[in-house]
């Protein structure tokens, strides 16, 4: 008898409780990643991983409990990066381009971890998502924003509007970007750069609508 046939006929080492998890964790990713969370099954999950239903049930209570587990770690990998990019004070602009890349390197080198965030949450979930992950990045902005107004002599009170502002334009540039790549990612973070930082350069102090002027 060949060795390898001794190899085959030989049964596999059993995985243990937390090998068994993260097997378990990255089927669901990868199916949370492609088919989005309503068209996943526990059975998928399952026959994917080549384990019993029950055993999904034992380590996770159901599709929520492994998809939210999923989501958390997705949003602590992105946080992780943009909180870093914002840590050091070098400057509004520099911080600027820092943060935008953080963004464009985890849809890059992550795109079914940004895929899993960038969809609609289960019923009833108000926490976990791109949405919650975008709000702490506009704290994060809000507040260089109101320094960098106050410096330049402007209304440091309109530092939350622009605040959303340029995340949001950041955050769906993401998703297109993501579908499309006809751009490398240095050019699309220079392109959202230059209209974000021109943009506020040129801030009037007391912006009015020219269509219809104030009552």
């Amino acid at each position: 008898m060949s060795s390898d046939r001794t190899d085959r006929s030989r049964p596999r080492p059993r995985m243990t409780g937390p090998e068994r998890r993260e097997q378990l964790i990255a089927v669901g990713r990868k199916l949370f990643a492609h088919k989005g969370f309503e068209a996943t099954t526990v059975e998928e999950v399952a026959a994917r991983a080549s384990v019993s239903k029950p055993v999904v049930y034992e380590h996770f209570g159901g599709k929520e409990g492994l998809y939210a587990v999923v989501v958390d770690r997705e949003i602590q990998s992105l946080m992780g990066s943009i909180s870093t990019a914002l840590e050091e004070p070098e400057g509004a602009r520099v911080l600027l381009e820092r943060a935008t890349l953080a963004l464009l390197d985890y849809i890059e080198n992550d795109p079914d971890g940004f895929r899993i965030l960038v969809r609609d949450s289960p019923p009833g979930q108000s926490t976990g998502s791109f949405a919650s992950v975008l709000d702490d990045v506009v704290v994060h902005v809000e507040h260089l924003l109101a320094a960098e107004f106050k410096q330049r002599g402007l209304d440091a009170k309109s530092a939350p509007i622009h605040a959303h502002m340029l995340v949001g334009m950041v955050a769906l540039t993401g998703p297109w970007w993501l579908d499309r790549r006809k751009f490398k990612k240095e050019e699309v973070a220079a392109h959202l750069v230059n209209l974000a930082w021109n943009g506020l350069s040129g801030l009037d102090r007391s912006p009015r609508l020219v269509t219809r002027p104030e009552r």
